[in-house]
């Protein structure tokens, strides 16, 4: 499937599957990937709240925030322990792990973010590597391995940082769940190319299963395929149909809970 960029270059990319683990990898891979990330609309980048969707994006976001550091720790048997949240954005979700009592840091390449991260008192590391060996609890990463370019490499690393049985948590889009199937080419969270991979639930934890991680459950993001559906109305018909999305978000929400496939997954999986 040929998916365009359009939130930046225009570009058009080809979506190819592995047969081996049912990934889909974008191509081509662009060598100077960080120009595809220079828009004002990257929202994970940004605190902006200029648009309606930006609002209601900051809206959704503060709840989640609270039910993921809820999540964090009912998944850790222990008041004391660190969490290294890797692609931390503009540190919010760090933040919110902090006000818990929770020993934080983060890792965010991109400058723009990492400086309004630092600017609320957030600790991030220049690069995990500087980290040693089986030190860490719990690693998250919040729709962030979609965007790594090594997968294999990615995932030794969590290897190597986290404690034996610590926690790992992932959440990466579902392009087989009913909003992906709706919108096809359109479906915003293709994100191509920032998106490198796209992920299925099975080959999501086949991925990890081959690298010796346990998976313990799989949770649904219940607020994505409403997000998702509003931009990919605007990518499909050039502006924001909000009935339609949301009476399409909340079909693929429907449809989720009979076939177990929703528009984003939580991962867990223990080391």
């Amino acid at each position: 499937m040929n998916v365009k960029d359009y939130s930046v270059s225009t570009e058009t990319f080809t979506l190819v599957v592995n047969p081996e683990n049912g990934v889909l990898q974008t191509i081509p891979q662009p060598e100077n990937i960080s120009k595809y990330y220079e828009s004002e609309d990257y929202i994970s980048h940004t605190d902006s709240k200029r648009t309606l969707i930006e609002k209601l994006y900051h809206l959704v976001k503060s709840n989640a925030l609270k039910q993921k550091v809820s999540l964090l720790k009912k998944q850790v048997n222990k008041t004391n322990f660190t969490l290294l949240d890797i692609g931390a954005g503009t540190g919010d979700f760090l933040v919110e792990a902090k006000k818990a009592g929770i020993n934080t840091l983060g890792f965010e390449p991109n400058p723009k973010a990492r400086t309004i991260a630092i600017n609320k008192g957030i600790t991030l590391v220049e690069q995990t590597q500087s980290i040693e060996n089986n030190t860490i609890d719990v690693i998250t990463m919040w729709h962030v391995l979609e965007h790594v370019p090594d997968l294999a490499s990615q995932i030794n690393e969590l290897k190597r940082l986290l404690k034996p049985s610590g926690i790992l948590i992932v959440a990466v889009p579902n392009y087989k769940s009913y909003d992906a199937s709706f919108y096809k080419q359109y479906w915003a969270a293709y994100d191509v190319p920032r998106h490198l991979w796209h992920f299925s639930s099975d080959s999501m934890i086949q991925l990890f299963e081959k690298q010796n991680f346990k998976h313990l459950k799989t949770l649904p993001m219940w607020f994505d395929s409403f997000y998702v559906s509003m931009l990919s109305e605007k990518y499909k018909i050039g502006r924001i149909c909000y009935i339609r999305a949301f009476l399409i978000g909340l079909l693929s929400n429907i449809k989720g809970m009979l076939s177990k496939q929703y528009s984003s997954h939580i991962y867990i999986f223990k080391n």
